[in-house]
């Protein structure tokens, strides 16, 4: 089992937010990408390094990012030697490679043939979420079906399926399809899709299928993992397990309920266990 954490994006939603900030302390945080903003005393990174460090070689867990960031994780890396952070290659939000095609990219880099876990570097979930829980699900769909996907569902309002990849499912938790972002009137489901997906072995080469078949088209129907997911739903076994939120540090908003939420775990990494 490999882990690639996507951390490629400019976060332009929170730098105009902090830009427009009164408060200093905020402002100082201009030039911060999102995975290495202070979330309760700690980059919110960390939180996903040492859940992983628990149950992968740390050898196995690697990050892409931008030119423009890569030497802050470089800098925060000096805490994890065994990490391995690499470019996408791009400086610009106009030129950025989309998550998609930094996955492929690492998958290429390294020739990585194995299970992969996929996590949004701009993610956190609430604390009844255990990494070590998830990935016991999923040893038991693989060993069921070698060729079985998971990926996390929480329940969402109606006013925001517009915001999130929607899932829909059988009684036996296999989704059926996937819709990126629809009205909530298009769609009975309320299951909300993060970016957290475990991936067979076997799915991995599709990546480079979908993007193949996507070559041409705008990036913005390739750039959001859940386009992936769609196409991938009618072509190999996905499932999904239940967990009760997620943050997804989006905008100044959505950065400060977050951090609030894990103030009282200050320096307590160990909640993702």
């Amino acid at each position: 089992m490999k882990a690639v954490i996507l951390a490629a994006g400019y976060g332009t939603r929170l730098l105009k937010d902090l830009k427009n900030a009164n408060e200093q302390q905020l402002q100082d945080l201009i030039g911060t990408p999102k995975p290495l903003l202070p979330i309760g005393g700690s980059p919110l990174i960390s939180y996903w390094i040492e859940a992983l460090q628990a149950e992968l070689d740390p050898k196995d867990i690697f990050i892409v990012t931008n030119i423009i960031y890569y030497s802050k994780f470089k800098e925060w890396s000096k805490n994890y030697p065994s990490v391995t952070v690499i470019s996408d290659g791009t400086s610009t939000n106009e030129e950025r490679l989309g998550a998609v095609s930094c996955l492929q990219l690492i998958i290429e880099k390294f020739e990585m043939n194995d299970n992969i876990i996929v996590i949004g570097g701009d993610t956190l979930f609430y604390e009844d979420f255990h990494l070590h829980d998830v990935m016991k699900k999923y040893q038991v769909l693989y060993k069921n079906n070698n060729e079985a996907n998971l990926v996390l569902s929480y329940i969402c309002k109606d006013e925001e399926t517009t915001k999130y990849g929607i899932l829909e499912a059988d009684e036996n938790y296999r989704i059926t399809a996937i819709k990126e972002k629809p009205l909530a009137s298009d769609t009975a489901s309320r299951q909300a899709c993060p970016c957290f997906y475990i991936f067979s072995k076997h799915t991995v080469p599709r990546v480079k299928e979908f993007l193949n078949e996507k070559k041409d088209a705008p990036i913005d129907e390739k750039d959001a993992p859940g386009h992936f997911l769609s196409w991938l739903v009618t072509r190999k076994p996905v499932y999904f397990y239940s967990i009760s939120g997620r943050f997804d540090v989006g905008n100044l908003q959505s950065y400060l309920l977050c951090d609030k939420y894990f103030q009282d775990k200050k320096n307590n990494l160990n909640y993702l266990h």
